[in-house]
């Protein structure tokens, strides 16, 4: 086996969970879902960390607390640094696995990506072939456990002062969840979601949410449920655990977020409080240790808001003809979001602002759309009802597009998959039969006749589609809205960054 980050990409696919094993694991229940803590402590250390659970955006709170903390390394602009290295690691990448696994908000390089991963992969056979086992695929763990032993390994010979750690599903049981002792947790926004794993209630869920807390270690959450609160307090009690409810900053009000969607207010209010609480535990006597109150934010604070980034998430992207909304929702409650967010952000045509409304959008507009695991019907009456309800209201048109494709999640017409991207936990045949993508067009003609519905095989051809409807629209910018799946939006932003759409 070769040493290079294809090599790696390639030797950690051979990890991967196929749709017959998940199969097996959501039919067996929950408690299969609890080998990954014994299994993930024998094989890894604790360290420092804040870590965050929670259904929707829990991925852009890690990301603007690790916006903000990187405010506060060395710099020119910042002669009294408090951190040297901060990690970041979050699940799933869009492009490159490499995405996973951070330090001062950047991927790590592919030679560094490299020597991490084979350094892990060998302790691993080593330590079987000193038990006389087998070195094969068996003396690893899977994926997903594998990259989050492959994260600390980094993460502690990189030494970095702190990591922000996302929860891959839910937190008792979460791979993650072998941090001892973090420095703060953090509860996003609950909902329902990975019900296999977690339970069908709101009740359930936010039990398995609620295990990433520790005795005596401060936690916070975000306004949530009735039901869903009770449970976390309750299990706060349980763990002799301070939790605590967060609010919107009110200085959040005069940003403008790097993600501007209004709902990213609650989640940078809790990165706000989860580096707050950082801060003051390890820097608390050091004169230069920020002060949070609030009604004010230090400087530090609002670059970090203001400057974080995070592709697919609230994104939108220009070319000549044509506007990309982009947004990776993919639960019932993130595509209603990403829904509102287009609804606020998409342009009236001059019939539709004058005092008679159009029944009808002159614009032309596009959904580019797949969700290969879940209940892919589900989301799109979802996505639909939303649009209806805000667009309605705003632009007094009960069709929120003109056109429709849906599409698999396969990148490249010819080419396939990136490497990044191969996903062998999708039932392939159904894959190769475009059967969800059928589906989905019998779903969205049943809620609106009037669209134009096509579909296609790959991402790559649903592309060049879509800009042969803007080739035919004339001037008028075509506005595209592509959710939900991540991994529709990585490998969407795979082909437009590629250069092969």
């Amino acid at each position: 086996m070769g040493r290079s980050y294809g090599d790696a990409v390639a030797a950690l696919n051979t990890l991967q969970t196929n749709s017959a094993v998940i199969d097996s694991i959501c039919k067996a229940g929950i408690s299969l879902n609890k080998q990954a803590i014994p299994e993930m402590i024998e094989w890894c250390r604790r360290v420092g960390a804040i870590h965050v659970a929670g259904t929707k955006g829990k991925g852009s709170t890690s990301a603007f607390a690790s916006s903000i903390l990187c405010q506060y390394l060395p710099s020119p602009t910042q002669p009294h640094p408090l951190v040297k290295k901060i990690g970041l690691y979050t699940s799933p990448h869009l492009r490159f696995v490499r995405e996973r696994i951070r330090i001062n908000n950047e991927p790590l390089p592919e030679e560094t990506f490299a020597r991490y991963f084979f350094e892990t992969w060998d302790r691993l056979e080593e330590s079987a072939r000193s038990r006389g086992e087998p070195t094969d695929k068996s003396a690893k763990p899977s994926y997903f456990r594998f990259l989050t032993l492959m994260a600390f390994h980094t993460y502690i010979s990189e030494g970095v002062d702190t990591a922000i750690i996302e929860c891959g599903i839910g937190g008792e049981y979460d791979s993650t969840n072998i941090i001892v002792s973090p420095c703060v947790a953090g509860i996003t926004s609950l909902g329902i979601d990975h019900t296999q794993l977690l339970g069908n209630t709101i009740e359930e869920i936010a039990w398995h949410k609620a295990g990433i807390m520790k005795a005596g270690v401060p936690a916070y959450t975000v306004v949530q449920p009735p039901a869903a609160e009770e449970v976390l307090f309750k299990r706060a009690k349980e763990k002799s655990v301070n939790l605590s409810v967060v609010h919107d900053h009110p200085s959040l009000e005069i940003l403008k977020l790097g993600l501007e969607a209004p709902f990213q207010h609650a989640n940078a209010s809790l990165a706000i409080e989860l580096v707050s609480t950082y801060l003051k535990t390890h820097h608390g006597t050091n004169p230069s240790c920020p002060i949070i109150t609030p009604t004010s934010l230090p400087s530090e604070f609002q670059r970090g808001c203001e400057q974080v980034r995070w592709p697919g998430r609230c994104e939108i992207r220009r070319e000549k003809g044509i506007a990309w909304y982009i947004d990776a929702g993919h639960t019932l409650e993130s595509i209603r979001l990403a829904a509102s967010w287009f609804a606020s952000r998409i342009s009236p045509t001059p019939s539709q602002s004058s005092s008679s409304p159009s029944p009808l959008p002159n614009r032309p507009r596009v959904l580019l759309f797949n969700q290969q695991t879940r209940d892919a019907p589900a989301l799109a009456r979802a996505l639909h009802s939303t649009l209806v309800a805000s667009m309605g209201t705003s632009l007094g048109t009960v069709h929120p597009f003109t056109h429709a494709v849906f599409c698999t999640n396969l990148t490249y017409q010819d080419d396939g998959y990136r490497p990044d991207l191969v996903a062998i936990n999708s039932d392939q045949a159904k894959v190769a039969a475009l059967e969800v993508q059928k589906a989905l067009k019998d779903t969205w003609l049943q809620l609106d006749g009037s669209t134009e519905v096509e579909v296609k095989g790959t991402i790559e051809e649903a592309i060049r589609w879509v800009r042969g409807v803007a080739q035919k629209g004339g001037s008028e910018e075509v506005e595209v809205l592509v959710t939900g799946s991540v991994h529709l939006v990585g490998g969407f932003l795979e082909v437009l960054e590629g250069g092969k759409g």
